[in-house]
């Protein structure tokens, strides 16, 4: 059987207009694959060149330049309550740069005319200032060494032209990933004592956008990856898995999105002013019920998403806490939340993707405080009153720190000074409600954690009590009936 090639799957030529920084699983099923879609109905006509971000990584660039840029990608998800598994070929690579062995074929794309874009995900890490990256006429380390090294060189071959400026889309999941990334090429660009010319053609000439993305991403499916040679009828060394859902938010003008249509590739892909009511619905409605359902989910015996989702009564809390609990406190069109709300109940769903609870539990008591609090405060402060599933789900984690579900350990994994606090207050529980109420006073007076004492909530302190002492007393399934009802 023959590797994945042009001549097995025909790979069209087009422009290399977009320069990308990394060549992981999650940009290969995401970003290429909306590339692909954008050129497949012409709205926009480009090829992307490959930068290899490290020196080191397991995706070798070389490989995919042996496939000629091909590899083949399964999406499969729950859409519109019906089960979708597809698959497409992606043709949109058009070249592979290796900055550490071909340092000057990677500078030479700053004198590209046609280039217009860079796109990059080098992982959290990867927008960070590298003070040793002083020397730009050879490889530096980091990415916006790399970067700031390639912008130099574009700014004096085009002897600063404004109009040769680039629009930059970093992809990488920290807040303000755009104005960090300028901001940390500027710091750069001092310690190198670049010209204060240079900085203005690099603060005006260049948009820095910030963006969201979301989609899981699997990756490589290696535990079916003969079914799906046999079914291709070609080995792709690159097949990567991807959920059906996307989201792509960038924060940028007109202008951007002219030049950038992608939007119009009937994509959930949108242009907006202001990113962070998007990533507070993010935050808020799909992170904020994983972390609120965990604890409760598991302590009921449950260990997937899916199978709590799909639970009547885990299912129903989880729809409680969303739909009348969260996105009450948000600040976004009503249709938009509850559209929003509903695509992650499907993607909880997925029947292709085994997602662990306890996967998810790493570091709950900091998700607690960043995911849900903020809900929790403010929907006291909107309706004042308690929101008695996120009351409910934060004592349930405090439950699930004690370590037992049943007669079973549970593998708990936080920061250790949590893990050592958990142990402490549960080394003071003696089966009676009076220590419940200690401990949970103890545990809610953490003003240093949570930013408030919120024992001073009123009625806080007494909710959290008596959920934690029912789910001692009477079980999980029990008090979370009682909750529901």
């Amino acid at each position: 059987m023959e590797n994945l090639n042009q001549f097995i799957v025909e790979k069209k030529k087009r422009p290399i207009k977009i320069l990308q920084f990394g060549d992981g699983n999650f940009l290969r099923a995401f970003v290429e694959w909306v590339l692909q879609c954008a050129n497949d109905q012409g709205f926009i006509n480009t090829n992307v060149a490959v930068v290899r971000p490290l020196e080191r990584g397991k995706v070798k660039v070389s490989d995919l330049k042996q496939q000629d840029g091909l590899y083949t990608l399964y999406l499969q998800g729950m859409q519109q309550g019906e089960m979708i598994s597809q698959k497409s070929v992606i043709d949109v690579l058009g070249d592979f740069i290796n900055p550490y062995t071909e340092y000057e074929g990677y500078l030479k794309y700053a004198e590209s005319e046609e280039l217009r874009f860079i796109i990059s995900n080098t992982t959290e890490a990867g927008i960070v200032l590298d003070s040793k990256d002083t020397v730009l006429d050879q490889c530096p380390n980091s990415f916006p060494g790399k970067l700031l090294a390639l912008l130099f060189r574009r700014y004096k071959h085009f002897r600063g032209d404004y109009s040769k400026g680039l629009i930059l889309l970093p992809c990488e999941l920290i807040d303000h990933n755009g104005a960090e990334l300028k901001k940390v090429l500027n710091e750069l660009a001092a310690i190198n004592h670049l010209d204060s010319e240079f900085l203005n053609w690099l603060n005006e000439a260049n948009t820095f956008c910030d963006t969201l993305v979301d989609r899981i991403v699997p990756g490589y499916p290696k535990d079916e990856i003969e079914q799906r040679t046999k079914e291709l009828g070609y080995i792709d060394y690159f097949v990567v898995k991807g959920e059906v859902f996307h989201l792509w938010v960038i924060q940028a003008g007109d202008e951007v999105a002219k030049e950038f249509p992608v939007n119009r590739a009937n994509l959930n892909i949108l242009f907006v002013e202001d990113l962070a009511p998007y990533k507070e619905r993010k935050v808020r409605i799909l992170n904020g019920a994983h972390t609120a359902l965990v604890p409760v989910a598991y302590l009921y015996g449950i260990d997937t998403v899916k199978e709590a989702v799909e639970d009547p009564i885990v299912g129903t809390f989880l729809q409680h806490i969303i739909f009348q609990e969260i996105i009450p406190t948000l600040n976004l069109p009503q249709n938009e939340l509850d559209q929003f709300a509903k695509d992650v109940l499907e993607r909880f769903k997925n029947p292709f993707i085994r997602h662990e609870l306890l996967s998810i539990a790493l570091n709950a008591t900091t998700k607690y405080k960043t995911r849900n609090l903020p809900s929790v405060l403010q929907y006291i402060e909107k309706k004042g009153s308690l929101p008695k599933g996120l009351i409910f789900s934060l004592a349930a984690l405090l439950v699930f720190f004690k370590g037992k579900r049943g007669e079973q350990d549970i593998l708990l994994q936080d920061n250790p000074e949590f893990l050592e606090l958990y142990k402490k207050l549960w080394a003071k529980y003696d089966g009676s409600y009076t220590s419940v109420k200690k401990l949970v006073e103890e545990f809610l007076g953490l003003k240093s954690h949570w930013g408030v004492d919120l024992n001073t909530i009123e009625g806080f302190k007494g909710a959290v009590s008596e959920n934690v002492y029912a789910i001692l007393s009477e079980g999980m399934e029990t008090s979370l009936k009682r909750v529901i009802s």
